[in-house]
């Protein structure tokens, strides 16, 4: 069986609670169309955030935030843009988080990157 989906919502979990800790309402999880998956997006006053959360066991290739290369990150423009026509929040100012979760012996190691892109 492939743990990667469990590890994956392990670390949205967090990231979820994370954003609630800093006064975040949670407007979205697991946004998904026909272009992709937008894993949360949070507000605060007139901020929305749009985060990309990235989980791994190890950092032994590399910062989990690293897979949030270019293409990634286009796609997750896209995203927003489709995400904001269809829910319509009004004037709002927009932000891209990348959180990175490296998940091992039970402890979990938290990076937020603010306006990551």
């Amino acid at each position: 069986m492939d743990a990667r989906p469990a590890l994956g919502r392990n670390g949205e979990d967090i990231a979820t609670e994370l954003y609630e800790n800093l006064d975040f309402t949670i407007l979205d999880r697991n946004f998904r169309c026909s272009s992709g998956e937008l894993d949360i997006v949070a507000a605060k006053d007139r901020l929305v955030v749009f985060c990309e959360v990235k989980t791994r066991r190890t950092n032994h290739w590399g910062e989990p935030s690293e897979a949030v290369n270019h293409v990634k990150r286009a796609r997750l423009r896209r995203l927003a843009a489709i995400w904001l026509s269809e829910k319509r929040p009004g004037r709002v100012d927009v932000r891209f988080d990348v959180v990175s979760v490296i998940v091992a012996g039970g402890r979990a190691e938290v990076t937020h990157l603010e306006d990551a892109f």
